[in-house]
């Protein structure tokens, strides 16, 4: 099963990173107010970035590696 790292562009402007095995699904629950407690306060406008992982151990150190990215190179980890 491959696993998805996603990464949201919120109402505030924030970016939220996730993952997930099943990225249409997942998505709906963050706009339905059901996905993680900082997308309910801040509801996703659009998924901005998706990259494939052939497991969730890899997608979950991927996660991991780009929420201590600065802003700026957000983006950028999804191109490389």
């Amino acid at each position: 099963m491959t696993w998805f790292l996603y990464l949201l562009e919120c109402n505030n402007g924030a970016y939220y990173a996730g993952i997930t095995n099943n990225l249409e699904s997942r998505f709906s629950a963050h706009l339905l107010g059901k996905g993680a407690r900082y997308t309910r306060a801040n509801p996703p406008i659009k998924i901005i970035a998706s990259k494939l992982y052939p497991d969730r151990s890899s997608a979950s150190i991927a996660e991991a590696q780009l929420k201590n990215l600065p802003r700026h190179k957000k983006l950028q980890y999804f191109v490389e």
